[in-house]
């Protein structure tokens, strides 16, 4: 989906749809806000934070569900930033465009004239989608 007018978030959070029970367009428009960062903030990657949210879509403690489904996914989202950081070296979605920012006209162009969104993005996406998979895969033989 990345690249066909869908962001980082959206792209990893409806990936697991079916996994999550959430239907993909509604998918979309859950993580849309979530994109560049939230909102092209560029804070926490978009493909992290779909990916945290397919997480919990998934794995997340409801009403009737113990504590221990809370402490269990916090120990899951820890797990995924480690390995995220330990390819990656951030979880900031700044960090990881080389300190150039969105919002800045000048600085978007150099985004866009080194293809990064192309390169990069795409490979943020593809790597979290990954990392949560090998993580619920663990998980669901443990």
């Amino acid at each position: 989906m990345f690249g066909n007018g869908f962001n980082c978030a959206q792209s990893v959070f409806a990936a697991f749809s079916p996994e999550s029970g959430i239907p993909e367009e509604e998918s979309l428009r859950i993580a849309t806000p979530f994109g560049g960062g939230l909102g092209r903030q560029q804070l926490v990657c978009g493909a992290v934070t779909g990916a945290l949210m397919a997480l919990g879509a998934e794995k997340g403690k409801g009403t009737h569900d113990p504590e221990t489904k809370k402490q269990e996914v916090y120990l899951l989202t820890r797990k995924f930033c480690e390995e995220f950081v330990k390819r990656h070296r951030s979880l900031n979605c700044r960090d990881l465009l080389d300190g150039l920012s969105m919002l800045d006209q000048e600085e978007n162009r150099r985004i866009k004239e080194l293809g990064l969104s192309e390169t990069r993005c795409r490979r943020y996406v593809e790597e979290a989608t990954e990392i949560l998979e090998e993580l619920l895969r663990r998980e669901e033989t443990s």
